[in-house]
């Protein structure tokens, strides 16, 4: 049995991983691709040792921040602990869906792609209608002009269809947004707190400026703080922002790429929001393995 547990950043994906891996003896498996990081570790939330509670846990914590860890690495990686742990219970747990639709479905990469073609002329606008007058599925955001031309590049035989390969349950925990945002940004004030400015110093004053520390949410901003460019206020609230706008991107994946049953946690008493997902759980799987 695969059961993968998605939703946006903060809702509480890590806690009832870990509570659902040992009701069903299973192996947790990381789908954060910031998690993968080593040393990145309060920025992403990253699961503590103590948290694990004796489950084994797996693609965390083990690539170096100066790399540039790509879906195709973790798709590959992912297939072969998928491969490894066919006869065991496997629970997915993060909020990239990218990563757990190229794991689980028939996700490709192309290597090559057509002529280049100047698309400095045109708006996104232009560029998203051209996008989906070549494939009427494609939901690149308007705003995201570098991927819409990447699209617009691609061959036309390399669209392919992303089709499931693994049967899975796909378990989504969400809430109310006002309460998303108030977690979200408390989360942000715990962080600091419990010294992201420390952890970043080491990576700003080494001059590390890789793809992982220049893309991901409270490295970056940290690092404008740093340079002298904004203030530590204004960095922290700009953290809040991009962390809230986040969440709202991971929704509208997660609720348009992938079939997902969400559950409204109970944050008073989460054990619950435990048991439904498990009744859930009991009740799909007579049904899909």
């Amino acid at each position: 049995m695969i059961v993968a547990i998605v939703g946006p950043t903060g809702v509480g994906k890590t806690k009832m991983s870990v509570a659902l891996a040992k009701k069903y003896n299973a192996v947790v498996i990381n789908c954060d691709a910031m998690q993968v990081y080593k040393d990145l570790n309060i920025g992403t939330a990253k699961i503590k040792e103590s948290e694990k509670e004796g489950v084994p846990h797996y693609l965390f914590d083990f690539v170096n921040v100066e790399e540039n860890y790509t879906v195709a690495d973790y798709q590959r990686d992912a297939r072969a602990l998928l491969e490894k742990y066919k006869d065991r219970n496997i629970i997915f747990v993060g909020g990239t869906g990218l990563y757990l639709k190229a794991a689980l479905y028939d996700y490709r990469f192309p290597e090559e792609y057509g002529p280049k073609k100047d698309y400095s002329n045109f708006t996104n606008e232009e560029l998203q209608k051209m996008c989906l007058k070549k494939d009427k599925n494609c939901n690149i955001h308007v705003n995201n002009r570098k991927r819409l031309i990447r699209f617009l590049e691609k061959k036309e035989t390399e669209i392919v269809p992303a089709h499931p390969l693994y049967p899975a349950i796909f378990i989504g925990l969400t809430t109310k947004r006002e309460n998303l945002y108030k977690m979200i940004d408390d989360r942000v004030l715990k962080m600091i707190e419990e010294g992201l400015l420390e952890e970043v110093k080491p990576f700003y004053e080494k001059n590390i400026r890789s793809k992982a520390l220049m893309s991901g949410i409270g490295y970056k901003e940290l690092y404008d703080y740093f340079d002298g460019t904004c203030s530590l206020e204004e960095a922290i609230e700009t953290i809040k922002q991009k962390s809230r706008h986040y969440a709202k991107r991971q929704y509208t994946f997660f609720r348009h790429q992938l079939p997902v049953k969400w559950f409204d946690v109970n944050y008073e008493d989460f054990s619950k929001t435990i048991n439904e997902v498990e009744t859930y759980i009991e009740h799909t799987t007579k049904d899909l393995f």
